[in-house]
């Protein structure tokens, strides 16, 4: 890409950063993804070729390393990448903070789903396999249906039924699922709103929320606005 022409630090480095995608498959780095299908997954709408030459332009800038060789690849921060966690961490509260209504081109089933795999935490789930049924009640029917598929030692996201016995069904639209995820919309409200709706045993219904939980936006205090 073309330079700024300034010696400022700040334009010096968003020379290296500020094409389309570059942070997000930074940030998708930092959260652990390593190999390109994973990368993949972290950015659904990027394409599989514009994604390859993302990383050889962090690659060539030094904050990325490859490692091994086809598809066998893996992708590692360096030093400089690692240190761009704290950017992306302040551009995560930054907009979380101060960016406002998502739109409905915001909402994709498949980041929603792959950031709930990576993110709630196994250790409060119950020790045999618990699989969720999620119903999405505003998109495509292709796209409505979502398993998620936690055991002892590792949670994994399906968009096709894995054949195992359902512990909870969980109906809602995609807008609310994502604010809930968000943390902009409680659980408890969204229960007592009907906004959705578990069927499952007594105990699993009254579980379930704390054990999907929310992202770490959720955590983010959100600015006192006046009016």
């Amino acid at each position: 890409m073309a330079g700024y022409g300034q010696f400022c630090p700040v334009a010096k480095a968003m020379e290296v950063l500020d094409e389309r995608w570059t942070l997000l498959v930074v940030r998708e780095l930092l959260l652990g993804s390593t190999h390109f299908n994973e990368l993949r997954r972290g950015v659904p709408k990027m394409s599989p070729a514009l994604l390859s030459k993302r990383l050889r332009t962090l690659e060539r800038a030094g904050i990325i390393e490859r490692r091994g060789e086809g598809q066998r690849s893996s992708y590692h921060l360096t030093v400089s990448g690692q240190e761009l966690a704290t950017v992306v961490t302040a551009l995560h509260h930054w907009g979380i903070r101060w960016v406002g209504e998502l739109g409905q081109a915001d909402l994709d089933p498949h980041l929603l789903f792959w950031d709930m795999r990576r993110t709630i935490s196994i250790e409060v789930w119950p020790r045999q396999r618990t699989v969720v049924e999620f119903r999405l009640t505003d998109v495509e029917p292709k796209v409505a249906r979502w398993w998620l598929v936690v055991s002892a030692d590792q949670a994994e996201v399906c968009d096709f039924d894995p054949g195992f016995d359902i512990d909870a069904r969980l109906t809602g639209s995609l807008r609310t699922l994502t604010e809930i995820w968000r943390g902009d919309l409680a659980w408890p409200m969204a229960l007592r709103a009907e906004m959705v709706s578990i069927a499952a045993a007594e105990d699993v219904r009254r579980d379930l929320p704390a054990w999907l939980g929310q992202s770490t936006a959720a955590s983010v205090p959100r600015p006192q606005l006046q009016s």
